[in-house]
């Protein structure tokens, strides 16, 4: 995809030493220091949209928003929206109505999904502020999603995880460059989640990385910045 027609796409995501992102329980279990947590806020608020998949979504139920009012205030004075636009992928959006991702901002909530989604659970979600674009096949059609985004004023898109979006969009090579956080932890476990999941890829299709940037925090985690090789 041309990337004329798409925002600027990073990744950003904190994981064990051993490559998971939460442990088998996938209840959302914190790996960030207090200072990679600082460093993630400041990425939001430099965003337009931030962006999650379903299980995401749907099992972690993520506020997406900028905890830092100073830094709300320094987007409020460049005449941006408080937080940035809040977009969900998800096959089927199974959202409670009091769920903190539609209640917890203010920010513009986009949802794409598909007709696995029932019309009365749309419905419920557009009264709860968010528009809502249904798609009439099995998937979220990622590149078409990323030129709507595009076209709606999106320039800078931070994606949030899981494993499944993240290894779609570096699979289609829609990915620009990623900030990879290695906490100092080993969580183990054969299910539990990893940066990036999905059916894999055959050694000649493997994603490049070229590394930008490295650091390490006093707490001993370390900070990798890639750019992705096209």
């Amino acid at each position: 995809m041309n990337i004329d027609n798409r925002p600027h796409v990073f990744i950003n995501v904190a994981m064990t030493a051993d490559g998971k992102t939460d442990m088998t329980a996938r209840q959302g279990a914190a790996i960030s220091s207090p200072h990679d947590l600082a460093r993630v806020d400041r990425l939001r608020a430099a965003s337009d949209a931030i962006m999650v998949g379903g299980k995401t979504l749907l099992g972690e139920d993520p506020r997406l928003t900028i905890k830092s009012a100073e830094l709300r205030a320094e987007r409020h004075a460049r005449r941006l929206p408080e937080n940035p636009t809040k977009v969900g992928i998800v096959t089927k959006a199974d959202l409670k109505p009091d769920s903190r991702f539609l209640n917890h901002g203010p920010a513009r909530i986009l949802i794409f999904t598909t007709t696995l989604t029932a019309p009365t659970q749309i419905e419920l979600l557009r009264a709860r502020g968010a528009d809502v674009i249904v798609f009439d096949q099995p998937r979220v059609d990622l590149e078409w999603t990323l030129k709507n985004l595009k076209q709606n004023g999106v320039e800078k898109l931070m994606v949030e995880g899981g494993g499944t979006l993240n290894a779609e969009l570096l699979r289609l090579r829609l990915v620009d460059e990623i900030y990879l956080y290695i906490a100092p932890l080993i969580f183990g476990g054969n299910t539990a989640p990893t940066f990036v999941e999905g059916e894999g890829l055959p050694r000649d299709q493997a994603i490049s990385l070229r590394l930008i940037n490295i650091k390490q925090d006093a707490v001993g985690g370390i900070l990798l910045h890639y750019a992705v090789v096209d």
